[in-house]
């Protein structure tokens, strides 16, 4: 069961670090989110947010409440990718990427649960 857990949440997470990455660094990123209508501050807010979801999710000594918060966030950044891509008429792909990565949350989380109730 542990490696499942780790296996679906380090996914996730590196996941998040190189979209992090990307909305700093990247400007083909950057000009996307532009195109998306996004204003720039919610970027770089999503980005951060991003980095911090990611310590959340793996270090084990935070609690299983702030990881809840945690799981929701991420979720949350999967569904609004999601709308925002379709909205935008983006490839399916982009959008097929996200489902896949919302499958990963949910196997992490359900994990989780099995871990630290077992």
């Amino acid at each position: 069961m542990k490696i499942i857990y780790w296996i679906s949440t380090v996914l996730v997470s590196l996941m998040l670090l190189w979209s992090s990455y990307t909305y700093f660094f990247s400007k083909e990123t950057i000009e996307g989110i532009k195109s998306l209508g996004f204003p720039n501050f919610f970027r770089i807010q999503l980005g951060v947010l991003k980095i911090i979801a990611v310590f959340v999710l793996l270090i084990p000594q935070i609690s299983v409440q702030v990881k809840e918060w945690g799981y929701a966030g991420v979720g949350l950044f999967f569904v609004t990718a999601i709308v925002a891509h379709i909205a935008h008429k983006d490839s399916i792909f982009i959008s097929l990427i996200n489902v896949f990565f919302i499958g990963l949350l949910i196997i992490s989380n359900i994990y989780m649960y099995k871990l630290k109730i077992v």
